[in-house]
């Protein structure tokens, strides 16, 4: 005699093993947001364990929070918005380890998200600010440079505060 089949669908979970060797379980259906992870489980990953050698516990925990909320089916346009809003209410250098990780792990939405944060920060700033930002140095002469500004005025004007915050 056949069993009936259950009409419950039981939950898939995966672990995310962070740089730093930290695990996290989460629900495969948040998880496979990253088109990384899900090609690995669809590439049949030999295990439950997905590492992520590339993202550190502190960005992967941000990545998860991410996740979570853009998974939340009692989350509306508004609760969302002001959910991306207080996201990246933190630092440039946070940012951009998120945006690192949101490449890697192929999530565009958070991706996106951390681009148009850190052009919101940088908009506006002289080039010196954002170099000091970025901890680029100037492959220019003071030559080269006093002629670029005198060429192109306009591309010098801007705040010059260089906060990482």
């Amino acid at each position: 005699m056949a069993e009936a089949a259950s009409s419950t669908t039981e939950k898939s979970f995966l672990t995310l093993k962070s740089s730093d060797g930290d695990e996290f379980v989460l629900e495969e259906s948040i998880a496979i947001q990253s088109v990384t992870i899900k090609n690995m489980v669809e590439d049949g990953c030999s295990s439950n364990v997905i590492p992520l050698n590339k993202v550190d516990t502190e960005t992967l925990i941000k990545v998860i929070e991410y996740m979570k909320m853009q998974s939340s089916t009692s989350s509306n346009e508004e609760e969302i918005e002001n959910f991306d809003k207080e996201f990246v209410s933190i630092s440039i250098k946070t940012i951009l380890n998120i945006l690192e990780a949101a490449n890697f792990l192929d999530i565009n939405s958070l991706l996106e998200l951390c681009a148009e944060a850190v052009a919101n920060r940088i908009k506006n700033k002289t080039p010196e600010a954002v170099r000091k930002i970025f901890n680029i140095t100037s492959d220019f002469t003071p030559e080269e440079e006093a002629e670029i500004r005198n060429e192109t005025p306009w591309a010098f004007e801007g705040d010059l505060e260089h906060s990482l915050d």
